[in-house]
């Protein structure tokens, strides 16, 4: 696996994202969900905004053209709403199973492509989006008769 390739960094992203909910059950206890995610928010800036500047990618923000800079705040509300729910679910629910219906995204990340996009997917690949879907319903399902 090459450290040039997508496959590389999505496996990073899910190992990441693995912690990422492991860390915030932790944190949101004892807390108000909606300031957690704040806290978290400040801090992916403070981390974001020296490795930025330091790797010399900054530019100025304000010269992008406006479709970019429309697209990119349209998808901070969206992360932002995201984290809001995500945090909340984790406080009231169980880990494995706040994380399996969040990541059942998938299956909506592949009819959104398709639908805006015009991304196409093999069969494939519809039936490993079909199973991501069932394998959320399956877990959040069988977590819930466990209680």
């Amino acid at each position: 696996m090459s450290a040039s390739g997508w496959m590389f960094w999505a496996v990073l992203s899910a190992v990441f994202a693995a912690l990422t909910a492991v860390f915030a059950k932790l944190g949101v206890s004892g807390v108000d969900s909606d300031l957690a995610t704040l806290i978290r928010t400040a801090i992916v800036l403070l981390l974001l905004a020296p490795l930025v500047w330091a790797s010399g990618k900054w530019s100025d923000p304000f010269a992008l053209p406006p479709r970019v800079l429309l697209f990119l705040a349209l998808s901070a509300a969206a992360t932002a709403a995201s984290w809001l729910c995500y945090y909340r679910a984790l406080q009231v629910g169980d880990t494995a199973q706040v994380a399996a219906i969040d990541k059942a995204s998938v299956v909506l990340v592949a009819l959104f492509a398709l639908a805006f996009l015009g991304e196409r997917l093999s069969w494939l690949s519809w039936l490993g989006v079909l199973l991501i879907g069932a394998g959320a319903v399956v877990l959040s399902v069988g977590a819930s008769r466990g209680h």
